[in-house]
């Protein structure tokens, strides 16, 4: 499985030289790894594509409803799913951000074409703090009335580690610190629960997403010039964005000039 390392320093911990958080498009050198805390070496994305969810675990959204997971992913439609904790300092702010701003920009529409899941893994969080969250990034994505389209959900850790392990998501606490390590991604997954595909960063360009989530739909979500285009692009795992795909291309210039 390829793997992504996501490491970084963080203002708060920069005088101790602890890795908190922004991910990287390399692998982090065995050498390096090796200084770090024990904790913190194994935080990391382990691509995991096409596998399940667990649809039987249950949640809390924002409006303290318990809920099932399968729930929220049952509705025909893709989902972009982020992984975040409430308190994060920096670097979960800047991934909601960033989906909030990639979500709005796809042109496609939220509850209708695709929904979204935002999950804490820090199981202290609350019930009011994934309320306010859900609020300020509906605000920023410019639709404050898509509380059932866009779902902020706490839980019990068993809960949560069945998830972050389904899609490969390895995070780490720092007692020093007093904060989690951990990647930044988020994950595409098709209607019945499957990771379809991983976008790392903490912007995601409304063109990869919009791709990402035409493939995940199996073709039901966008126009018949999306799926055109997914015969030109290909999803790069090297550069982990949608490429040029030549072949493709050749191929439509083919079946245009034979026709």
């Amino acid at each position: 499985m390829r793997k992504l390392v996501a490491l970084a320093l963080l203002a708060p911990a920069m005088a101790l030289g602890l890795p908190i958080g922004q991910a990287l498009h390399r692998p982090v050198p065995p050498e390096a790894n090796a200084q770090l805390p024990a904790a913190l070496q194994n935080v990391e994305v382990e691509e995991k594509l096409g596998s399940k969810l667990p649809l039987e675990v249950r949640f809390t959204t924002q409006d303290g409803r318990a809920v099932r997971l399968g729930e929220l992913l049952g509705r025909h439609r893709p989902v972009v799913l982020s992984l975040v904790y409430f308190d994060c300092p920096m670097l979960c702010g800047l991934i909601l951000t960033g989906v909030a701003r990639g979500m709005r920009e796809t042109g496609l529409t939220l509850g209708k074409d695709f929904d979204a899941v935002t999950l804490s893994f820090d199981p202290r969080d609350s019930t009011r703090s994934a309320a306010e969250r859900q609020r300020g990034y509906l605000q920023a994505f410019g639709d404050p009335t898509a509380k059932q389209a866009w779902t902020f959900l706490t839980g019990a850790d068993p809960e949560i580690k069945a998830v972050t392990e389904a899609v490969g998501f390895k995070y780490a606490w720092d007692e020093r610190s007093k904060q989690f390590a951990h990647a930044a991604a988020i994950f595409v997954l098709t209607p019945d629960g499957r990771v379809s595909r991983y976008l790392y960063g903490v912007e995601f360009p409304a063109r990869d997403l919009r791709l990402a989530l035409v493939e995940a739909s199996e073709g039901r979500v966008g126009t018949s010039f999306d799926r055109l285009l997914l015969t030109c692009f290909r999803y790069d795992p090297a550069s982990r964005k949608y490429e040029p795909y030549v072949l493709g291309v050749v191929r439509i210039a083919r079946s245009r000039a034979s026709g």
